[in-house]
């Protein structure tokens, strides 16, 4: 799994010019699936991805996470971020995963988020949706899953 999470100030998703998910201070996460994506995969990025801490503390340095801040999370799908570029002037998806697992695990990523605390506001996979943030910082961090499990786990 892929994610691109950005720090913001708020954050929406549209369809059909109705908002359908909105939060203020939080995470925007654009998640992407895998074919080769599960259970694990959806779990270990859940729980890495909220519990960055990349808001500012009274000194100003990067100190404090979602929950102390009060934070919310909006996430939305996007297997373009599975996109290869490599070849050509248009991008390649058949490096993302098929529609029903992705839709799969990205409905658990939705469940993971709300067991770990935050029910997040949402999109809805494989809609035209219109995204808009207010970035903060700006503050954007990559995740992917094949490095975050190769990663030893601390607490």
């Amino acid at each position: 799994m892929r994610a691109v999470l950005t720090r913001v100030n708020s954050a929406s998703v549209s369809i059909g010019g109705e908002t359908v998910g909105k939060i203020g201070k939080g995470f925007l996460i654009l998640l992407g699936v895998g074919p080769e994506d599960g259970e694990a995969q959806c779990r270990r990025l859940a729980e890495k991805a909220l519990g960055l801490r990349i808001f500012e503390d009274a000194q100003g340095k990067m100190n404090l996470g979602l929950e102390q801040v009060g934070g919310e999370v909006l996430v939305v799908s996007q297997f373009t971020l599975y996109g290869n570029c490599r070849k050509g002037r248009r991008p390649s998806f058949v490096e993302a995963a098929p529609p029903e697992l992705g839709n799969a695990m990205y409905e658990r990523f939705l469940e993971i988020c709300a067991e770990l605390g935050f029910p997040p506001q949402h999109g809805c996979f494989g809609a035209d949706m219109q995204v808009e943030s207010v970035n903060d910082g700006p503050v954007t961090i990559l995740l992917d899953t094949v490095q975050l499990m190769e990663e030893p786990r601390r607490k």
